[in-house]
């Protein structure tokens, strides 16, 4: 009986949001305008954050209605808007196994469509009902802000050698792991819970962000393409700090100040006229084959196999799998309190089950 009654709850958020955008539609002309956004929408995804929305919300009311159903698409066609910018950005050709918009159609009509994708999430964001608007508004419009912000660290990051793994869980936090956030948050307010409630459900989607950061980091490396939706080794190609770059540059860096001797060696170095070199070996080795240009099919092979290697040898990969269930259980962990029955708290951890099991 508990099984059927597990699988009617998830069937019913798979339903709705589902029929949502089975009826989603926007202006006809001009169409080289809105041709785009009917692209991105049925080339589809996980539709992750429309369904924690209304997860959320299903904590608090039994049945779905346009007073969730309209915030929960925003969020949706917003996360898609970032998706077409940053595609652009990244110079990536496929999306989800399909050509990403810039690709099929050009630069110019990625940019304008996407900027018109970013009006029509807000405008769905602005038909929720009061009294839950403002608040919902406000948190939607900060968290536009942080994902913008996290994509401007994101592409700093690019031109760096070294970038600390504080600077990159900030990064990824913004970008990333609030939209998340807001996403069990708007489901939260519209569903009428308190402020504890949307406090913890904020932070669950938080963590679940940041796993799900880092699990698609390590996928970018080490999943499967067919899986995955678009080609394996995009990030070591386009020379980005990934996760695992920021981890395995850690490591190596470690290694040549123990060998050096520590702390020690670097007050040594420093009494001598300038700071120690941390840059191991293995560091300059990964740097050097990160710049490296990779033209051909064959170069790029060959590049991200190199790279892999290195993540494999100082057990990187290892170590992403295990901040992956770090977080999971931080997310977990901030439902302690909040009184949720047995059936919604066990709703609530399948959800984060399903978004991060990919990766074991």
């Amino acid at each position: 009986m508990y099984f059927c009654i597990k699988m009617t709850f998830e069937n019913k958020i798979e339903a709705a949001v589902q029929e949502m955008f089975d009826r989603i539609s926007f202006a006809e002309q001009p169409a080289g305008l809105y041709d785009p956004l009917r692209y991105m929408i049925r080339i589809g995804g996980k539709r992750i954050r429309p369904k924690l929305c209304l997860t959320t919300y299903s904590l608090f009311c039994d049945n779905f209605s346009s007073e969730i159903e309209e915030p929960a698409l925003g969020l949706e066609i917003f996360h898609s808007f970032t998706l077409m910018h940053d595609d652009i950005m990244d110079r990536s050709p496929l999306r989800r196994g399909r050509e990403t918009v810039w690709k099929k159609w050009n630069e110019d009509t990625a940019i304008l469509s996407g900027d018109a994708m970013l009006i029509e999430a807000y405008r769905r964001i602005a038909r929720t009902p009061q009294p839950a608007l403002p608040k919902v508004l406000d948190l939607f419009t900060d968290t536009a802000a942080q994902v913008c912000e996290g994509q401007q660290m994101d592409m700093e990051f690019e031109s760096r050698d070294m970038v600390e793994m504080s600077e990159y869980e900030q990064m990824i936090g913004l970008k990333t792991a609030c939209l998340l956030a807001c996403s069990a948050e708007v489901g939260a307010l519209v569903g009428g819970a308190g402020k504890a409630e949307c406090d913890a459900l904020y932070n669950y989607g938080y963590q679940l962000g940041m796993a799900f950061q880092i699990a698609d980091d390590y996928l970018d490396a080490f999943g499967d393409e067919k899986v995955f939706g678009k080609p394996i080794g995009g990030d070591i190609i386009n020379c980005k700090k990934s996760w695992l770059t920021v981890r395995a540059i850690e490591k190596a860096s470690a290694k040549v100040s123990e060998k050096a001797g520590g702390k020690a060696s670097e007050k040594a170095s420093e009494k001598a006229g300038g700071k120690a070199d941390k840059k191991s070996a293995e560091t300059s080795n990964l740097l050097n084959i990160l710049d490296s240009q990779a033209l051909t099919d064959e170069e790029k092979t060959d590049k991200i196999a190199r790279v892999k290697k290195i993540y494999v040898e100082l057990g990187v990969d290892k170590d992403a799998r295990q901040a992956i269930e770090s977080y999971s259980e931080k997310a977990m962990e901030s439902l302690a309190g909040l009184g949720l029955s047995h059936m919604k708290e066990e709703a609530l951890r399948r959800f984060a089950d399903n978004l991060i099991g990919r990766v074991k």
